[in-house]
């Protein structure tokens, strides 16, 4: 399972509106190899499914996963920290074992 706190889930609201997207977009999370921990987090905006794909609903707001990001994931929750010192979206994700400084690189 895939949470998306609150604070998240306004601020993905906020930015599908300003995007002009349409209430059928979701946000679609990958893993994919790189950055400095070995593996990275991608996320943007769609409205087509994928064969495979998890969708996952929290606070009103979806966010798919295809089934190999899945194994790297599962359990996560996406957050939101705004204000002077917020970090923007940040990944809580139980499976990683190590995280880089800037937080969207990790590995397990």
């Amino acid at each position: 399972m895939i949470q998306i706190s609150q604070e998240a889930a306004t601020k993905l609201a906020s930015l599908k509106k300003e995007e002009g997207k349409d209430d059928a977009a979701f946000l679609r999370v990958e893993v994919k190899k790189g950055g400095c921990s070995g593996l990275s987090y991608k996320m943007h905006f769609e409205s087509d499914m994928r064969e495979g794909d998890k969708i996952f609903e929290s606070h009103g707001q979806k966010v798919a996963v295809d089934s190999q990001s899945m194994l790297y994931i599962l359990g996560m929750t996406l957050e939101y920290s705004g204000g002077l010192n917020g970090k923007g979206f940040v990944f809580n994700n139980p499976n990683a074992s190590k995280h880089c400084g800037c937080g969207s690189s990790f590995n397990v």
